[in-house]
């Protein structure tokens, strides 16, 4: 059985010895199974292209995909999935160790036993920071509350795709990839791997909260017209409230002869029904920049070299 190891790499030049070590260790207690690495190389600045060129003159079965710019982890992991499609097995790991290299061997054992599917779920992430923690729980809620499938909570990249899975979700054609979505999307035989998240072996994360607030909105946005229809019942229940008021406003000015509300209460109200239409403007534009990038037709990614492929 051959199995790719998809393994996206940005400034990850401190991190690639300690991932080489660790992965081999555990590629060797499978001695029955073939494994190939296709490292992808995002746009990385340090030296990480040049590692990597070194890995691929030593070992054949080391695969490297240098994209000719940074174009984001979800453009890298389409660029490997093509490449490993012909592998009966892929297995995503990140660079940075927190997903260890260990789960290779109970995503294989579950392969084995008929899963199109494996993904890693982190049971424990006491080494992240209680913001992390709090925030990633709060977009798994809010996400399943909203999207038409339900992500498994605490489930990253870090997964196993049968050879189907894998085609499967190359044949979905949109630009603005959340790759978790899609792996949940195509369905087939699933199941997880509860472990423990490490702390990062080596180097810098590359992620800061103003991206991942980015990615969550990428995330719901591409997963869900739901937001869109909530903010048209949002609209007619503002527009509801804003009648009867009106209605009663009339009642007691013809009734008791009171005057209109003053200054103070107008100037709330238009503050109030101005920011209504400002955020439903912000939504409807969050969908319309999906639908320009997507019309716009551009590669996912282009490639720069490619060695052993």
């Amino acid at each position: 059985m051959k199995i790719a190891l998809l393994i996206p790499m940005y400034n990850e030049e401190a991190v690639l010895p300690f991932l080489w070590q660790e992965t081999q260790a555990v590629v060797q207690k499978l001695p029955q199974e073939t494994f190939e690495y296709i490292f992808v190389n995002d746009g990385s600045t340090d030296g990480t292209l040049a590692q990597l060129k070194t890995l691929a003159g030593q070992h054949p079965n080391v695969k490297v995909i240098s994209l000719s710019r940074n174009f984001g982890k979800e453009a890298a992991l389409s660029a490997g999935l093509t490449e490993a499609a012909k592998a009966d097995a892929v297995i995503i790991l990140d660079a940075d160790l927190q997903d260890p290299p260990d789960l290779i061997l109970p995503f294989v054992q579950k392969f084995k036993e008929g899963f199109d599917v494996v993904y890693g779920q982190r049971a424990d992430r006491s080494q992240d920071s209680f913001a992390k923690r709090l925030t990633a729980r709060c977009f798994y809620k809010f996400y399943n509350a909203l999207a038409s499938r339900r992500l498994p909570e605490n489930a990253g990249d870090c997964r196993l795709l049968s050879r189907r899975a894998a085609e499967a979700v190359l044949l979905l054609p949109e630009r603005e990839r959340f790759m978790k979505g899609l792996f949940n999307w195509v369905g087939f035989r699933t199941t997880g791997v509860p472990f423990t998240r490490q702390k990062r072996r080596a180097g810098k994360t590359k992620w800061n909260y103003w991206q991942l607030w980015n990615f969550a909105l990428e995330g719901l946005t591409a997963s869900s017209t739901l937001p869109l229809r909530l903010w048209t019942y949002c609209g007619f229940l503002v527009s509801g409230f804003a009648f009867v008021y009106a209605v009663w406003v009339a009642a007691k000015k013809m009734l008791y002869g009171n005057p209109v509300s003053g200054y103070a209460s107008l100037m709330v109200a238009i503050l109030f029904f101005s920011g209504v239409q400002l955020i439903s403007l912000g939504v409807i534009g969050e969908y319309l920049g999906r639908v320009f990038t997507e019309v716009k037709q551009r590669p996912l990614y282009l490639i720069d070299e490619k060695i052993n492929c």
